[in-house]
């Protein structure tokens, strides 16, 4: 091999190397911000109080929306929840948020307003919405298991006399789904038992959210019949979302806007849902209940073949025909058209 084949071959050598070693430098550069920023120093000061997510005005905190993040010290504020101050968190539980809080931003004590507290019901009601208050019991209530910011349906019971003989109907009937508990006149200030437990009483009304129309139907409801909570599973929401958009009841937005979407979803997760009733009577229960209403009893202008069972047909001078209660057990004999009802052992 001739001298200017080497060098020709040493300088390709020395090219490919040249460019190998630029390739890894560049490599390394674009990595090494990743790198950085993996290994950012965690935050460090007093823990504070910080939402989890966004709370609009008018949510009703529960345990899912608060936790202790630290917070440098030189931000913090005199209105913060401090950790070392050992905040009751039972007690923030069910107030209210006054102004807006972004996800991960401190909760001043300033933005919640507690039940009980003047403006409470005026922040936690959204726009166009009205707040009534539902007479309940212990059992009616899920045992005082129902707490601001649950949803409930609204179950009617009610006995319909109708115009017969016999017991009345007993129905009961679901007339109100999705509506969003505000408050109760639950108490927690009874201190504690001996086993350290918070002693809460047991309360008698609920007040939750409505339009001016269901707030209508539920005053009329009460009238009616007793009024009984249930509440319902954070699931039931997408089943009826999936149902209420084929009804045409939701309206999807065009497009593939994400927070346009979002907004469809909150809208319908929070709107009360009425004229979807399921109705129980008392026979879907017990054999010995009724299933209809009772009809009217039997007049002197019902024909011969609609009497009830044990009565008997008197012909009277002018034609007519009144029914006769036969005591006793009876056999119902058709002649033709005339059907009269015989004692057992007699004749008529």
């Amino acid at each position: 091999m001739d001298g200017r084949k080497i060098i020709l071959l040493v300088g390709a050598l020395f090219v490919a190397a040249i460019t190998a070693f630029m390739a890894h430098s560049l490599m390394r550069g674009s990595t090494a911000p990743a790198a950085d920023a993996a290994a950012a120093p965690v935050p460090t000061g007093p823990e504070v109080m910080v939402a989890t997510k966004a709370l609009p005005v008018g949510t009703i905190i529960d345990a899912t929306a608060l936790k202790f993040q630290p917070w440098p010290e030189e931000l913090i504020e005199g209105a913060y929840f401090l950790k070392k101050d050992n905040p009751d968190l039972a007690k923030l539980q069910g107030t209210v948020v006054r102004f807006a809080i972004p996800a991960g931003q401190p909760l001043t004590q300033g933005a919640l307003v507690k039940p009980g507290d003047r403006g409470f019901l005026a922040a936690a009601l959204g726009a166009g919405m009205r707040a009534v208050t539902v007479p309940v019991s212990t059992q009616s209530a899920v045992a005082g298991f129902v707490f601001p910011g649950d949803r409930i349906d609204l179950i009617l019971t009610q006995s319909v006399a109708g115009g017969g003989d016999g017991p009345p109907l007993k129905v009961s009937e679901t007339v109100l789904r999705n509506l969003r508990v505000l408050a109760t006149d639950q108490k927690t200030d009874k201190g504690v038992d001996e086993n350290g437990n918070t002693v809460v009483s047991t309360y008698s009304t609920v007040t939750v959210e409505a339009t001016p129309r269901i707030a209508e139907k539920i005053a009329v409801a009460q009238t009616i019949g007793s009024l009984s909570l249930s509440l319902r599973s954070i699931a039931d929401n997408a089943s009826e979302l999936e149902e209420a958009i084929a009804n045409g009841t939701v309206e999807v937005p065009e497009g593939s806007d994400p927070a346009a979407e979002k907004a469809m979803l909150a809208r319908a997760a929070a709107s009360p849902i009425e004229g979807v009733s399921s109705i129980s009577t008392g026979a879907d229960v017990s054999r010995f209940q009724r299933r209809s209403v009772p009809g009217k009893a039997a007049d002197s202008n019902v024909p011969p073949q609609n009497m009830a069972p044990g009565t008997s047909q008197v012909a009277e001078v002018n034609g007519s025909v009144a029914p006769v209660r036969i005591a006793g057990p009876s056999v119902r004999v058709a002649r033709g058209n005339a059907v009269t009802e015989v004692a057992v052992g007699g004749k008529n």
